[in-house]
């Protein structure tokens, strides 16, 4: 599967996840393996990004790790945050680079969908304008719709992430192309209204690759994949591949 889109742009960045590194920490307690080792390995590696998703019930990142990565990492920080008052302090408090605002459920294993941005835009106006008059970058992790789109933009946010898990979990070929052609339309409109646009949830060496080669699209997201593939070849090893099937989609 190739894009249409595809051609020579800028630089695709890479987002590395390391919220599953404290997951295996968290399973059995103590320190290791250690998420903040885990986002020096990626920058060495070749990420561009760190993201950490703080979520309300602390099940893997904590906020010992935000505090050390904001410290430690050279790498710009993308903290992934639920909207409500106690993670709007906290965003507010570490400042990192980009605040991605995120659904969230207890009871869900990881993040079910995206924002739902049009039902939610009066709730969620002023939670964006408070971190963008803090100097924080906000993103807002949403479906590939043109509805979610026009409503980021008038919320004001500068970059979405489009949920790129229904293209990853299709079961059929025709399901797949259906849910990349949303993806396709949804970050070409991201282009026209002016949105920075980056994808992610559940992309691996083989499906990230179609979408890296959508040239509007600017930074991938991935993390779960790269932490379970380690087991088998190595987290620095893992990035590099990763790294290299981008490179390869977006000759740069």
């Amino acid at each position: 599967m190739t894009s249409q889109n595809s051609r020579l742009g800028p630089k695709l960045r890479l987002g590395v996840n390391i919220d599953h590194v404290a997951t295996i920490r968290n399973a059995r307690g103590g320190s290791y393996p250690d998420p903040l080792r885990a986002a020096k390995m990626a920058a060495a590696a070749g990420a561009d990004g760190i993201t950490a998703h703080l979520r309300e019930d602390r099940r893997h990142i904590t906020d010992t790790d935000i505090t050390r990565l904001c410290d430690e990492i050279d790498l710009p920080l993308n903290l992934e945050i639920a909207a409500t008052d106690e993670m709007l302090d906290i965003a507010l408090r570490h400042k990192p680079h980009t605040a991605c605002i995120v659904p969230e459920k207890r009871e869900e294993r990881t993040t079910e969908g995206g924002l739902d941005v049009v039902g939610g835009f009066d709730k969620l106006k002023p939670f964006v304008t408070q971190l963008s008059d803090a100097g924080i970058r906000v993103s807002l992790f949403i479906e590939p719709d043109v509805a979610a789109l026009d409503a980021s933009k008038a919320l004001g946010a500068p970059v979405v992430e489009l949920h790129t898990g229904a293209y990853c979990d299709a079961t059929d070929i025709a399901e797949q192309e259906r849910e990349f052609e949303r993806i396709t339309t949804a970050a070409a409109h991201a282009q026209a209204i002016g949105l920075e646009c980056h994808a992610g949830h559940g992309l691996t060496f083989d499906s990230a690759k179609p979408v890296a080669a959508i040239a509007s699209i600017m930074e991938l997201n991935i993390g779960h994949f790269l932490v379970g593939e380690a087991i088998f070849i190595g987290f620095e090893a893992a990035i590099q591949k990763m790294r290299a099937l981008m490179n390869e989609a977006r000759p740069s």
